[in-house]
């Protein structure tokens, strides 16, 4: 259902990589790799849309990205920066997320997912007083709360203790026996126990 076709990103004068070619299907992982400074970041956030492609396209479902409506609301995209504000909860943070996504959640649907990141107890905490480590689970608490078919994640149990991996690997797991996808970056091996998972080694 993802289709990247010879995609390119050049910043300055400098060519971060180019002729990148994947495909992504339903119930399947890909794990990209490579050291750091190459430009992972850079194609996630091509592949998700945020970020102009220098060439080549992304497609999703045979349309490319930019002309398709339905893709913004099938991905989500969790990078470095949380996007969370420090003055909000979790629980505020995550609705305000839906609520810009389109989706109306219930608020106990958002306990549901924050219990299950180990946060119970700490829903109605403004964000600034929780630790790194928790602010990361809050903010992979979307991927319950979103629902949403294509997950692409920059490095999502850097900062997790090994409980909370193997709570994210449990997610993806779940995530992809369902039919979804998964374009994650990680320096470390993936905590998915039984999943299908293909590695593409982007080179600089």
């Amino acid at each position: 259902m993802l289709s990247v076709i010879g995609l390119s990103c050049t910043r300055g004068e400098r060519r971060l990589f180019s002729g990148v070619d994947f495909q992504l299907k339903a119930g399947t992982c890909l794990h990209l790799q490579g050291d750091n400074g190459v430009g992972k970041t850079s194609l996630l956030r091509q592949v998700s849309g945020l970020s102009p492609v220098s060439a080549g396209q992304v497609s999703w479902c045979g349309q490319p990205i930019a002309e398709n409506e339905s893709f913004r609301a099938q991905r989500i995209y969790l990078g470095h920066e949380l996007a969370m504000k420090d003055d909000l909860s979790a629980m505020e943070n995550l609705q305000f997320d839906a609520s810009i996504a389109g989706r109306t959640v219930s608020a106990e649907a958002v306990r549901s997912a924050l219990k299950r990141l180990g946060l119970r107890g700490r829903e109605h905490l403004p964000m600034r007083v929780l630790s790194q480590g928790q602010k990361h689970r809050a903010a992979l608490a979307r991927l319950l709360v979103r629902q949403a078919a294509l997950w692409i994640l920059d490095e999502p149990v850097v900062a997790l203790d090994v409980p909370a991996q193997a709570a994210v690997g449990q997610l993806l797991q779940a995530h992809l026996d369902e039919g979804g996808m998964a374009l994650v970056t990680s320096h470390q091996p993936l905590p998915i126990p039984h999943a299908l998972i293909a590695s593409y080694r982007l080179q600089g």
